[in-house]
């Protein structure tokens, strides 16, 4: 077992939504290999017990949860099942993010509505619920918020989500002033182009690469990093976003 030293999340249990593939499941991989004891959700039962199986064959702990993030009752109940298993919860790590790419014209307010319930009112009372759990625990519990560069920049043909992960910034940023005298951490990542397995096609094709070589100070894809601000590392780091992206945003 590899040795994490402060970064070390022994002990600790998890919520990693959206984390039976991709980013999601990195992370949850990631988490679970620092000790923790992670919820794998998703929607479908069988991609979710696959990953959690995947983790467990690397050496690391973790549970089912299936649920539907923009499912009010859903959530509840799935907090629920981490109450009645014991042990409560210490980390939140909100992954799940709903994209869906064209001009804002064609945008009905339902489309507007659906992508919002997913991207931003779903981490908004996903924290509401994980708060109560930590704050009863009295644990020094962390919420971690995956936005996006797209929350930070913007582009065309893309505004929906570019408003959704603006806003899970200045959610992070509330909940971090108001969570913060009951010790919790609250900050958001926000990620670039992670090479992940739904990525693996873009992966492999060149105009990418060659993008991503123009396009950021690192000049390749980026490999998936929460640990950090889910760890005792990070005590004093609250209200933050981390852009894990190359140096996109900021590159000229």
């Amino acid at each position: 077992m590899q040795n994490f030293g402060p970064f070390s999340l022994t002990g600790q249990q998890a919520l990693v939504t959206g984390s039976s593939s991709g980013l999601g499941f990195e992370i949850a991989r990631l988490l679970a290999a620092a000790g923790a004891i992670v919820w794998v959700n998703g929607r479908r039962g069988e991609t979710v017990q696959k990953a959690v199986d995947e983790i467990a064959s690397d050496g690391g702990e973790a549970r089912a949860l299936v649920f539907d993030v923009a499912d009010e009752d859903a959530v509840a109940q799935a907090f629920d099942t981490i109450e009645n298993a014991g042990g409560g919860l210490d980390i939140l790590v909100n992954n799940v993010g709903l994209r869906d790419r064209r001009a804002f014209e064609d945008f009905t307010g339902a489309d507007l509505r659906r992508l919002l319930d997913v991207d931003l009112v779903a981490p908004f009372l996903l924290a509401q619920h994980a708060a109560k759990m930590m704050t009863a625990k009295k644990s020094k519990g962390r919420i971690v918020n995956i936005s996006s560069i797209a929350g930070l920049i913007a582009q065309s043909g893309d505004a929906a989500y570019t408003t959704a992960k603006s806003g899970l910034i200045g959610l992070t940023r509330a909940l971090a002033a108001e969570l913060g005298p009951k010790g919790i951490n609250v900050n958001a990542v926000a990620p670039g182009f992670f090479k992940t397995e739904p990525n693996r096609q873009a992966a492999a094709d060149p105009k990418i690469a060659d993008m991503l070589a123009r396009n950021t100070s690192l000049g390749r894809w980026a490999n998936p990093a929460v640990l950090f601000l889910a760890s005792p590392a990070a005590s004093y780091v609250t209200g933050q976003v981390l852009a894990v992206d190359g140096g996109y945003v900021s590159h000229y």
